[in-house]
């Protein structure tokens, strides 16, 4: 399925719910640990016991402020309310959570690609348990009965509510990456959709190109993946334009993504909002950090994602979203400092965007990394030796040329070069008069086998400034 991108928009608004690094939960000094045998993080609270109270988990304050700073929210006073419905994995049918005096509010966060989207809110709520339903292919409808494993409630979440600022499945699975960096990088979350410490919640909806006016909305459950959010999205919204172009109306609906068969399942029907009672919670004060708190936990957040592709792209001219995945890779300080030590700037993140892959490679040493980008700019090594020389470099910390040396790589005379593309040409007269008649596909064809005649040492650039100047 798939849509008319000229005749209709797709809006998506992303609510993104984290758990936070914590040693213990959110009300209750129960270790806040993934897995663990069944029931065996637990304690009094987390069971709804009568009599036990909760108590407010300082560090999950903390990090809270942490995200919301680095989301440029402001960071305001909050109050925790209870949001009342049947939890079959909540022992006492209510969630504290926060309602509208969140922690956090009317923030912004920036993509790799420029596009800005708007934050919300953000705040703080308790974890459910987890529930296992046997028999029925895993679902609640038919199974035969159901297990709840009260280890993941309680565990502080904090709740990341997109405005619907996201117009395509790119930008979408950008957004979540993009966050999911920021999280990492204050030390708020490990960022693991694979085992839930990150889950999202996706609010899709269509509306023909032009209107104002948002469309109806549905959000969709169970989507545990970058690549599942993409396709969820692009389902979902073919879905409800099939729908509209058939005379048929999107009913609000909460929809499941089932990863098997590549669809949307209808899990409820929402006509109205639903009426969860708030009350504010009467066993927790307010919170109100203060400027002295907040400023003390901006002073120690490192330099954003955002951040470090404006600088990188700032110090070597690259375009942000070229930087965007050396930066991701984490090898943006190795850049710059290569590029101090005087290595060419577009040469230096085209390795780091292409060549450096591997998890070693951050340990790099610059000053080496540079003289392996000279080599190759003064023309003493191609681009292909120079991607060589660098992979043995990660591997063994050598001197490239030293590398080089053992490799037998040498600059080619430019004369034994010409020399060798004058004979191919001899050669293969008719593929010539193709070159010199404008069919680019053929150039692949002199360039390598100008390669194989050199063993791979001759530069590509250089044969084909060769090629054109002999086409005249």
């Amino acid at each position: 399925m798939s849509i008319d991108l000229d005749a209709w928009e797709i809006v998506v608004g992303l609510e993104v719910h984290t758990e936070l690094l914590t040693r213990t939960k959110l009300f209750s000094s129960a270790i806040n640990e993934f897995g663990g045998e069944p029931n065996t993080h637990i304690d009094p609270l987390t069971l709804g016991l009568p009599g036990s109270l909760p108590v407010l988990n300082e560090q999950a304050v903390e990090l809270a402020i942490r995200v919301g700073l680095a989301l440029n929210c402001e960071v305001q006073r909050s109050v925790f309310a209870r949001k009342n419905y049947f939890y079959p994995d909540l022992p006492k049918d209510y969630q504290i959570s926060q309602f509208d005096l969140p922690i956090c509010a009317e923030g912004s966060l920036e993509l790799p690609n420029g596009k800005v989207v708007g934050i919300e809110r953000a705040h703080l709520e308790e974890d459910t348990g987890k529930s296992t339903h046997v028999g029925g292919g895993g679902r609640i409808h038919d199974a035969q009965h159901s297990l709840v494993d009260y280890n993941r409630a309680g565990v502080p979440l904090l709740e990341i509510v997109g405005k619907p600022d996201l117009r395509s499945a790119e930008d979408a699975r950008a957004y979540v990456a993009e966050l999911r960096s920021i999280l990492v990088a204050v030390g708020a979350s490990d960022g693991k959709l694979e085992e839930g410490s990150m889950r999202v919640d996706c609010n899709v909806s269509v509306r023909r190109r032009g209107d104002a006016e948002l469309g109806t909305r549905c959000e969709i459950k169970n989507v545990n993946s970058l690549r599942s959010l993409g396709r969820a999205i692009e389902y979902e919204a073919a879905r409800q334009v099939d729908l509209i172009e058939s005379g048929e109306r999107v009913r609000q609906q909460t929809r499941h993504w089932n990863e098997d068969d590549g669809r949307t399942h209808t899990l409820r029907t929402k006509e109205e909002a639903d009426d969860y009672r708030y009350f504010t919670e009467p066993d927790l004060v307010e919170i109100d950090p203060g400027p002295e708190w907040i400023e003390r936990v901006r002073a120690v957040l490192p330099m954003l994602p955002a951040a470090r592709r404006h600088r990188l792209s700032t110090e070597t001219g690259v375009p942000l979203e070229r930087v965007a995945l050396v930066v991701e890779r984490g090898l943006d300080e190795l850049c710059l400092a290569a590029i101090a030590e005087g290595a060419d700037p577009e040469r230096t993140v085209t390795h780091a965007e292409h060549n450096l892959s591997d998890a070693k490679a951050a340990d790099l040493d610059p000053a080496k990394f540079a003289a392996l980008v000279q080599l190759e700019t003064g023309g003493e090594l191609t681009a292909t030796q120079a991607k060589t020389v660098l992979a043995e470099m990660v591997e063994t910390g050598g001197a490239p040329a030293d590398i080089a040396a053992a490799k037998g790589f040498e600059a080619m005379e430019s004369g034994e070069l010409e020399g060798i593309v004058d004979g191919l040409i001899a050669a293969h007269p008719e593929e010539w008069q193709r070159y010199c008649e404008g069919d680019g596909k053929i150039t692949g064809f002199f360039v390598g086998g100008v390669m194989k005649a050199t063993g791979g040492k001759a530069d590509g650039k250089a044969v084909t400034a060769l090629l054109q100047a002999r086409k005249g």
